[in-house]
């Protein structure tokens, strides 16, 4: 089913207006002094797990007044947050919409703690997405964060992205690296079209693409040509971090992290 780019906007804006609607009319959150006392950081994970997103931008920019760094909060609220609810999600304690929100509320958090003009270093642009067939983007998103985090510019197409999408966008933003994520096998193989239509067109050498996420292994960067592979985000920004350091790309993919 075919469908209006601006309409699936305004539908998943709406959604997610009905959705904090609902949290607050129905469900009552146990207040921060309530129970034990917990830290800043625990407290944004809480709040980005919840939703809030208001509530976990004040936090953050509490952090940032107390010279937290952006991958401090990366490393101890955001990835934790989203480790946590990607584990419930599987096991069906939250569903869609829940995740919508903590997105949301993790976008406020990174613009409070990275405000437009003012990310300091910068070490390169990335396009990444989770491929075609897969809506899956919860690993993805936090590689994004991280990467972010690091220094890099992203641009971020989302989930279930068309191979022709990712160059695309690639050779307009200028991009030096194209990530792929993907947790569905039968997804995967639409990673090597990415790859092949690079070739097909010539230019190739001009983009570093490293792939990951659960279906992903390190054979499988070899097989379809791809220049790294990473376990998780921190060997990502590892991966990212050395390829734009080498002066040309090596026979094999580098590998970052072990298989399982």
């Amino acid at each position: 089913m075919n469908v209006n780019i601006k309409n699936a906007e305004v539908i998943a804006a709406n959604l997610i207006k009905a959705c904090k609607c609902l949290s607050s009319c129905t469900v009552h959150k146990r207040k921060p002094s309530e129970g034990r006392a917990v830290d800043d950081f625990e407290l944004l994970k809480r709040y980005i797990m919840e939703g809030e997103d208001e509530r976990a931008r004040e936090v953050a920019l509490k952090l940032v007044e107390k010279g937290c760094t952006p991958m401090d909060v990366v490393r101890k609220a955001i990835k934790p947050a989203m480790d946590e609810l990607g584990r419930r999600f599987e096991r069906l304690e939250v569903f869609l919409p829940e995740l919508m929100l903590a997105a949301e509320a993790v976008q406020e958090v990174l613009k409070a703690v990275m405000p437009e003009g003012k990310q300091g270093i910068y070490k390169g642009k990335v396009v990444i997405g989770t491929i075609y067939g897969d809506i899956h983007d919860i690993g993805k998103n936090i590689v994004a964060s991280m990467l972010r985090a690091s220094g890099y510019e992203i641009i971020d197409l989302g989930s279930d992205v068309h191979p022709d999408t990712f160059v695309e966008v690639a050779k307009r933003e200028g991009a030096n690296i194209i990530g792929i994520s993907c947790l569905l096998t039968p997804s995967m193989y639409y990673m090597r079209d990415v790859i092949k239509r690079l070739a097909d067109e010539g230019i190739r050498d001009r983009f570093h693409v490293v792939v990951g996420g659960a279906a992903i292994y390190p054979e499988w960067a070899k097989e379809i040509g791809a220049d790294g592979w990473a376990k998780d985000a921190d060997k990502a920004v590892q991966l990212c971090d050395t390829l734009l350091e080498k002066e040309k790309k090596g026979r094999e993919p580098l590998i970052f992290g072990e298989w399982r």
